[in-house]
């Protein structure tokens, strides 16, 4: 039988400093109904002075560990889907290999916007399948709030700080549990309608966010339709089959979207967006974490994981729990 991966560490964290929507609204032309009307958000949770994408990733990759049962020197390889890096290079996992403990394995990270743990599982379950690697961190971790442009209403109000972890493992057992499938997709010529300003290599830019809501938000729902249906097809399954649907938490109005496409009800779908805003690559693994530590999520059950990011950059994930 050919190996597969399983699902068997969860781990969140999320920064001390809260922010609500009414003291964004103290500081800008905005209010809470506005910003809960368009987005679904509440609050946001926004780094300290000594937050970084390294100490939030690894805070939530010793959850994980924990939860699995394993320690850092039964990982592999670390896999970091961040766009908020604390430096060019080293990449961020070494930086978490290192607040690990871990002198084995290796470590790299993965640029793919809001897709990116989506992303970084697909990479992460092709060097399990391949031999290569038996356990893997997968980890998003991102700091937003400091390539905001927080005078921008129509973008600051919609992200938020924080990390999420999966520990995949390989097995060669027969069963039904695992990541069944994942899909990956990026069409550059949409680029200019999400994308940060300035990078290393660019240093006359603002290094802000910048995005076109109105675009975006139409390719958001043509292309994670898209990438459901895809996901379904691979497995031979339907609509009715799919247990819950973790969807990258970016919009209310944009999961309530997806939703209504499977017909599952509300209370079938994870929602943490309300409460975290956007967190990018560390949304679906916080929403993870959150919905197999209430116990919503059970053995047996068929999550459905989607998401879409700058670059553009969209994909899903099915996987048996």
């Amino acid at each position: 039988m050919a190996r597969r991966s399983l699902l068997v560490g969860f781990g969140g964290f999320l920064p001390d400093r809260v922010v609500t929507n009414d003291e964004l609204a103290a500081q800008l032309d905005t209010s809470d109904d506005w910003i809960k009307t368009r987005t679904g958000i509440t609050r946001r949770h926004i780094a300290g002075p000594n937050d970084t994408a390294t100490s939030m990733g690894a805070q939530a990759a010793r959850r994980a560990l924990d939860y699995a049962g394993l320690t850092p020197a039964d990982i592999d390889a670390v896999i970091v889907g961040t766009s908020t890096p604390d430096q060019a290079f080293p990449a961020t996992a070494v930086r978490i290999q290192a607040e690990l403990g871990m002198q084995q394995g290796f470590g790299f990270d993965l640029a793919a916007a809001c897709s990116g743990f989506i992303f970084a599982l697909s990479t992460a379950d092709a060097f399990i399948r391949s031999g290569q690697a038996r356990n893997v961190l997968v980890i998003g971790s991102e700091v937003y709030s400091r390539i905001v442009d927080w005078s921008d209403r129509g973008t600051c109000v919609l992200f938020g700080d924080g990390a999420g972890a999966v520990v995949l493992s390989g097995t060669d057992e027969p069963g039904e549990a695992g990541l069944l499938s994942t899909h990956l997709h990026s069409d550059g010529t949409a680029g200019d309608l999400l994308y940060v300003d300035g990078a290393v290599g660019r240093r006359e830019m603002s290094g802000h966010l910048k995005m076109s809501g109105r675009d975006v938000f139409r390719h958001a729902v043509a292309k994670l339709s898209s990438s459901v249906d895809e996901a379904l097809k691979a497995e031979g399954l339907e609509y009715g089959d799919v247990s819950w649907l973790v969807p990258h938490q970016a919009n209310i109005r944009i999961i309530e979207g997806v939703a209504k496409k499977l017909n599952l009800p509300p209370e079938r779908v994870v929602i943490t967006v309300d409460r975290h805003a956007n967190t990018s690559a560390a949304s679906i693994p916080l929403a993870l974490d959150e919905a197999v530590r209430d116990g919503r999520i059970q053995k047996g059950d068929l999550v459905l994981m989607e998401a879409l990011g700058g670059g553009l950059t969209w994909g899903s994930a099915l996987a048996r729990f």
